[in-house]
């Protein structure tokens, strides 16, 4: 996309990516997202893909094991220098950004399903292990060249120990013997030149052998090294030298080995800094609420909820209310022209279109409901805010003139111009008519635009041109105040004079200037649109009045139909379980009186002849049922037309009141004696207790040892 350093700032590009900067980790980072401009198509699609799915970690517990890094650019520098040196945090800093690429293509290979664009980018590096073992071979987890790093640096390091012992233990018997003899000063030591020194009084300094390293600003103090550790301290110079040496060839060896992998790290340092920037735009987007709309192949914006991102953060930070807006365009609507009061929101819609189409040709996601649309432009062009400068002596409407004049030059099908006070900063009437001019010169080119305008001209000619339309940010024409809402399809009023009236400009001024109107037609057309516009807005609220009541009817209807079928379904349950018992009930009637026969002496054999025939008889009942079908088929009929019949007279609603009755007698019946004091039980518990308070529908149970809350419903007296 082509677009001009001027209309990033007036879109306000860079402030918004001083917004993202804050997530990043590393200088360079930094740079890269302070850099950002729009991208080929293909490419900032990959971008959004890849800042979408890092997004999904956040949102899920798939958290992707990216870790604060530091860049190794200037390590890679000086890895190309023969015979350089590394020191050992620049070593540090390449171990961990290898160990990071272990991690992440670890991670990415269990999880490539997940997270497709960004496996794909890890896949083409080859981890090294090897990097990491060479400098752990070398280096301890603190940074500090390990002991054994090489056989002579062991050697050395362990003379190094057995000298500062023997130092140690000269010096600690050259302060005792000084101790014992009162040679020393009240601070009886101190440090000169990393070197531990005896703190002798000046008049006892010749009865102590040894160096003088210096003397007290008074006189009175000679700081001497003694005699017995000199010899151990030359050594201990010679050895710590000699150790410096060894650690830096040492290190001078090991870089020299890490060079080889130069190519390896050079891919890791890109593919962190590149996943480092989506990561960034990631957190971002998380803040904004930032989605990866459809990108369409054919030339059609929608926008649902669409905020302007800057305003959102800022609104939010001040726990204020912002206001979504909605629109299109497409090849049989690509003239989009706002209108209405000033302060109503028009340059913000205008500023909001134009920076989400940056931010999403840049690979940012944008602050829109998920199912928008929005597609590629190939340049945009933008007229915002007052141009006027000093240094080239340019007016206001001169400057504008320039940008028009490029705009003529350089737009074509597949520009978006975004213009705002389209026409102004000239005489009205001539301003009007070249603004007319210049709007049916850009509907020929077939470009897409979005304009704001108050010209009545530029309303009346977007009425007439097919593949152009009005809107308007709607206004409350009683309480003069801005309603923040884009509605398509109508030109908007700018309410001058109702606005002049709002504050406080005396009413015979603003009579004197109705009438100075030559043209009355176009104060009847404006009181027309403001009337229109009110209309509209009050049809509106109606509609979506209407909309809430008839889908909080509709939802009422459903819970009605759903209780009804709950009903019904118990009721036809209840009338099985009446049939099982009443059967249950005959045959234990007639299993009684076979008793009863067997005790009175009826013969053991008959009271089992008639058991068995009872037996067989219902096993031919069931055998018939399940080999008729037709008798089944009957069976339901009949089951339905009980049913209908159920229906018919009111079950239900008989059933209901009887069971209202009921419980409104035992709640009389309750209430008579439910009261503080009164000895209860719970409802099939032998345990009794006493009622110590009431509180609504529940009943705090006192039992001695302890205390119990319950509903009124489950208690019974005692």
């Amino acid at each position: 996309m082509k677009i001009s350093r001027e209309s990033l700032e007036e879109l306000e590009f860079p402030q918004l990516l001083e917004e993202i900067v804050p997530y990043a980790c590393s200088k360079k980072t930094i740079e890269t997202i302070q850099n950002l401009r729009p991208l080929p198509e293909a490419t900032a699609v990959e971008a959004l893909k890849k800042t979408s799915e890092y997004l999904k970690s956040y949102q899920s517990e798939n958290y992707i094991p990216f870790h604060p890094f530091e860049d190794i650019d200037p390590e890679l520098k000086r890895l190309e220098i023969e015979n350089f040196r590394l020191e050992a945090d620049s070593f540090m800093r390449i171990k961990n950004i290898t160990k990071q690429i272990g991690e992440l293509q670890k991670f990415f290979r269990a999880f490539c399903e997940i997270f497709p664009i960004l496996s794909q980018g890890i896949k083409s590096l080859t981890y090294k292990k090897e990097i990491i073992q060479k400098i752990e071979a070398v280096f301890n987890r603190f940074g500090e060249v390990k002991n054994d790093a090489s056989p002579d640096l062991k050697i050395l390091r362990e003379n190094l120990q057995k000298n500062k012992k023997e130092l140690l233990e000269n010096f600690e018997r050259s302060l005792g013997f000084c101790l014992q003899q009162d040679l020393l000063d009240e601070i009886r030591e101190s440090v000169i030149e990393d070197q531990r020194v005896l703190a002798v009084k000046s008049v006892f300094k010749k009865r102590v052998g040894g160096r003088v390293l210096g003397i007290s600003n008074t006189g009175s103090i000679t700081f001497i090294q003694p005699e017995s550790v000199i010899t151990s301290h030359n050594e201990l110079r010679e050895l710590q030298e000699k150790e410096k040496n060894e650690v830096d060839k040492i290190l001078r060896k090991l870089t020299a080995e890490i060079s080889v992998f130069t190519p390896f790290l050079a891919s890791y340092q890109g593919y962190i800094e590149d996943l480092d920037v989506t990561r960034a735009k990631a957190k971002f987007a998380e803040k904004i609420n930032g989605v990866f709309p459809k990108i369409n192949a054919r030339q059609t914006l929608k926008l649902y909820s669409a905020f302007h991102p800057l305003l959102f953060l800022r609104n939010k930070e001040e726990k204020k209310e912002i206001f979504p807006q909605a629109l299109s365009l497409s090849s049989q609507e690509r003239i989009l022209c706002i209108s209405g009061p000033n302060a109503g929101g028009k340059s913000v819609t205008l500023k909001t279109v134009g920076l989400l189409q940056i931010m999403l040709q840049s690979g940012i996601l944008v602050p829109v409901h998920p199912k928008s649309e929005m597609f590629f432009y190939g340049r945009i062009m933008t007229d915002i805010g007052d141009n006027q400068s000093i240094e080239n002596h340019l007016s206001t409407y001169s400057s504008r003139l320039k940008k028009m004049s490029r705009m003529i030059e350089e737009t074509d099908e597949n520009t978006l111009l975004l213009i705002d006070e389209f026409g102004t900063g000239s005489d009205p009437e001539l301003g009007g008519a070249l603004a007319e001019s210049f709007l049916e010169f850009f509907y020929e080119k077939k470009c897409f635009s979005i304009i704001t305008t108050h010209y009545t001209n530029i309303k009346l000619r977007i009425e007439q041109l097919l593949h152009a339309e009005n809107a308007a940010m709607l206004f409350d024409k009683n309480t003069l105040e801005p309603l923040y809402k884009l509605e398509v399809g109508q030109a908007g009023s700018s309410f001058t004079f109702e606005v002049a009236e709002k504050n406080n400009i005396p009413e015979e001024i603003i009579s004197a200037a109705k009438k100075k109107v030559e043209r009355r037609e176009v104060v009847d057309l404006d009181r027309t649109i403001v009337k229109l516009q009110q209309e509209k807005y009050e049809v509106e609220k109606l509609k979506y009045t209407l909309t809430e009541s008839k889908g909080s009817v509709e939802s009422k209807r459903e819970n009605l139909k759903r209780l009804g079928e709950r009903l019904e379904n118990k009721l036809y349950n209840f009338q099985r379980l009446y049939d099982a018992e009443q059967k249950k009930l005959q045959w234990g009637s007639k299993v009684a009186l076979l008793i009863d026969q067997y005790a009175e002496g009826r013969h053991r054999r008959d009271v089992l002849g008639e058991f068995i025939k009872l037996l067989e008889q219902e096993k031919y009942k069931k055998r018939e049922q399940i080999n008729n079908p037709d008798k089944q088929k009957e069976l339901r009929l009949v089951k339905k037309k009980i049913d209908r019949q159920l229906r018919k007279e009111n079950i239900r609603e008989k059933f209901n009141e009887i069971q209202d009755k009921k419980l409104a007698a035992q709640k009389k019946e309750r209430q008579s004696w439910l009261k503080v004091g009164a000895r209860v039980r719970i409802k099939g518990s032998a345990s009794v207790g006493t009622i110590d308070r009431i509180s609504k529908n529940k009943v705090v149970i006192n039992y001695g040892a302890f205390k119990t809350t319950i509903s009124e419903n489950e208690l019974e007296r005692v």
